[in-house]
């Protein structure tokens, strides 16, 4: 199935479609960008290990994988629109399933409500990214990804500034020594008062979901006209793309440091002693934010996607190096290119964390247009293995999690991203460039 607009649509009738995705674009930051907050957050109010507080991220981003080829058939019948419609309802169920879980503080339940949102971002973003990429020249498909990043990850500054706000208000009372210190049942009191915060703002997003979902439906959001694969023997026809392949790959070891900066600075920044460690995620959000605004400026106009890509590579090696080799003490870094800013001071090694934002921005928009150019009728079929390649967010920071509590040491298991910076670094100098697969 290839996916075309009846016209080819023009700079003035494609910004009303842009505007309307962009606006899904928030969405998906604001709800998938929580997760670094709510993991300090679970991890208290559940009473968590540093791997059972990224089962949360586990059972966020597996739902990509599981769901993304059942929802490529589900759009081929529904329509991109509808499909988006329908994504918006999955994920009002999930923050609904949200309410008994803090009712009743069991993480078992949190994890199937956050199964379920991630479920309906799915078929969300299976719709909306490809559909960015159709509605222009595919030369400047990185630049419209990248406007959408920039209100995905403006989503994520905002998110963790209201949780803050709403939820991690007044946390010193639940401080873990204090805590240890109470007798079972006024702990467990204490925990369950800790864990109602969550209703009001997931009865909120459920409601704003819902309302989203209407609004879509009654837009006047042009549907690509589908061509239909009548063939028989095409069922593996996608494995002959290797640049696919690679850039599936490609997407799953970006997608797992994305969620390892995003999502472990919150707990890595608390044992280091940030009093602000539940904002942390929205200060890598920034980083994102200034990254994609670099990104629209220069792509295409003074570099290519592909050397954005290969420097975003490089940048994320050398971030992680200076990350394993700092001091955890010093915040010289801060105080010499973020002290204007009059935001808290963090320490060099939670910064050089929050920078990996920057080099991890442009490689999502970068590696779609790269990894879908040439597919045709395949172009669903392979956005839906871009998809799953979201999975790595699932399993890398689960990862991580496994080695800081098998060494103890936060710092140092941020090795395991060395190589996700290789992989990137090689599918931008090599592996896009593989056309087909040597039979040699």
């Amino acid at each position: 199935m290839e996916a075309t607009f009846e016209q080819t649509p023009t700079r003035q009738s494609s910004l009303l479609p842009m505007a309307i995705v962009g606006g899904l674009f928030f969405v998906f930051g604001f709800v998938t960008w929580l997760n670094g907050s709510l993991i300090p957050f679970l991890k208290i109010a559940c009473e968590l290990n540093h791997m059972e507080a990224y089962l949360v991220t586990m059972a966020f981003y597996i739902a990509y994988t599981v769901m993304a080829l059942p929802v490529s058939r589900l759009l081929k019948r529904t329509g991109y629109k509808n499909g988006m419609v329908y994504g918006l309802l999955v994920m009002s169920v999930g923050a609904v399933v949200f309410i008994p879980a803090a009712q009743e503080r069991m993480f078992g339940i949190f994890l199937v409500a956050l199964f379920i949102l991630a479920s309906g971002l799915t078929l969300l973003q299976t719709a909306a990214n490809p559909y960015i990429v159709l509605l222009g020249p595919k030369e400047t498909a990185a630049v419209r990804i990248s406007i959408m990043g920039l209100l995905n990850k403006s989503a994520g500054i905002i998110a963790p500034i209201v949780f803050t706000a709403f939820v991690l208000s007044d946390m010193s009372q639940f401080e873990e020594t204090r805590l240890a210190a109470l007798g079972v049942v006024e702990r467990n009191a204490e925990l369950i008062d800790l864990s109602n915060r969550l209703i009001m703002p997931y009865i909120i997003m459920a409601i704003t979901l819902a309302i989203l979902a209407v609004l879509i439906k009654f837009s006047p959001l042009p549907e690509p006209q589908l061509e239909e694969d009548n063939s028989s023997d095409d069922k593996w026809a996608i494995l002959r793309f290797p640049k696919l392949i690679f850039g599936a790959l490609t997407l799953f070891f970006y997608v797992g440091v994305e969620v390892i900066a995003g999502d472990t600075i919150g707990l890595f920044g608390q044992e280091m002693g940030v009093s602000n460690f539940g904002q942390l995620t929205s200060y890598t959000m920034a980083f994102m934010v200034a990254a994609y605004i670099t990104g629209m400026i220069v792509i295409p106009r003074f570099i290519s996607q592909e050397t954005a890509l290969a420097l975003s590579g490089a940048l994320g090696i050398v971030l992680t190096t200076l990350l394993l080799s700092s001091s955890t003490v010093s915040a010289s870094v801060w105080q010499i290119l973020f002290a204007w800013t009059g935001a808290p001071e963090i320490p060099n090694v939670v910064l050089y964390v929050a920078l990996l934002g920057f080099a991890n921005a442009l490689v999502w928009p970068a590696i779609w247009p790269m990894a879908l150019d040439g597919l045709g009728k395949h172009t669903s079929t392979g956005s839906a293995l871009l998809i799953m390649g979201i999975s790595g967010g699932a399993l890398m920071p689960l990862i991580y999690g496994y080695l800081v509590e098998s060494s103890g040491n936060s710092q140092s298991a941020y090795w395991i991203m060395l190589p996700c910076y290789l992989a990137i670094l090689w599918y931008a100098t090599q592996g896009h460039k593989i056309t087909q697969w040597s039979m040699k």
